[in-house]
C-alpha cells in the first residue's frame, strides 16, 4: 500500500504506466515479497550482530522486547528507503 501511495504521488507517470499495461499488481507483489525477504534477513542479521539471543529472552524479557523494537524500526526504515521510495 505505501509503494502504491509513494508512486500515484511522487510518480504519477510511471504509476499510470504500471495502471493502464496491467502491471501495477505484479510490481507491488513483488516489492512486497522482496521486501518481506529483506525485513526477515535483515532482523536475523541485526539481532545477531546485538548478540540478541534466546538466552536473553529467558533472562530479561524486557530488554530482549526493548532491543529488539529498537533493531525492527532501524529494519522498517531501511525497508522503507530501499523498497518503498525507490
Amino acid at each position: 500500500m505505501r509503494r502504491r501511495e509513494f508512486l500515484r504521488k511522487h510518480h504519477s507517470g510511471i504509476y499510470t504506466g504500471l495502471l493502464l499495461s496491467g502491471k501495477l499488481n505484479a510490481h507491488l507483489e513483488e516489492i512486497d515479497r522482496s521486501a518481506n525477504e529483506m525485513y526477515d534477513l535483515l532482523m536475523k542479521q541485526y539481532g545477531k550482530h546485538e548478540g540478541i539471543t534466546e538466552t536473553l529472552k529467558v533472562e530479561d524479557q524486557m530488554e530482549w522486547i526493548r532491543r529488539m523494537n529498537n533493531i525492527r524500526e532501524q529494519v522498517e526504515e531501511t525497508i522503507f528507503k530501499e523498497y518503498i521510495m525507490s
